[in-house]
């Protein structure tokens, strides 16, 4: 598999996005495609699942490599960054109130799925609400756990939904 994940805060992801965050510089080749991209309210970040020809090849049981950003240090841009982090305040609160909203919703409705799972299970699962079901995506390779886990799952009336790259198991949340 030749994907990589890159990590962000939403802050900085909206920063991006609206061009005010100058200064940072990631090791994307040119030829990177957006496979997926997931916010996990629980570890504030933003994930997104990127691929290219250039990366190097991993096999399918290990974890998926990370990218980093780095922020590029100029003396004459060593103002440009502070001038565009006082904003950062003033933007914060408006994605913060935005998201208040729909987090407890979605904390309380995966949080009833979340307890159908051992404690172990959950550390190696990510919950997340789509449409009238809940998606729970392992966050690594699961050996002697899935069967387990997929047990869990069919017993919830889910079922195994599997890609070509990313695979998960789907819950319908009727059946709560």
């Amino acid at each position: 598999m030749k994907i990589r994940i890159l990590k962000l805060t939403p802050e900085l992801l909206i920063q991006l996005l609206q061009g005010g965050a100058t200064g940072f510089a990631s090791n994307l080749p040119a030829d990177a495609e957006l496979l997926d991209l997931k916010l996990d309210l629980f570890s504030k970040q933003v994930l997104a699942v990127v691929r290219s020809d250039s990366f190097e090849d991993i096999g399918e049981c290990y974890p998926i490599p990370e990218v980093t950003l780095t922020r590029n240090v100029e003396p004459k841009a060593t103002p440009k960054p502070t001038a565009t982090l006082k904003p950062e305040p003033k933007l914060e609160p408006k994605p913060a109130s935005v998201k208040a909203t729909p987090t407890p919703q979605s904390i309380k409705t995966t949080g009833k799925w979340e307890n159908e799972f051992s404690p172990d299970q959950r550390k190696l699962l990510s919950f997340q609400v789509k449409g009238d079901s809940v998606v729970v995506k392992p966050i690594q390779f699961l050996k002697e756990e899935w069967e387990d886990i997929n047990g869990v799952v069919r017993g919830l009336g889910g079922k195994w939904v599997k890609g070509d790259i990313l695979s998960y198991w789907e819950i319908p949340l009727k059946q709560s």
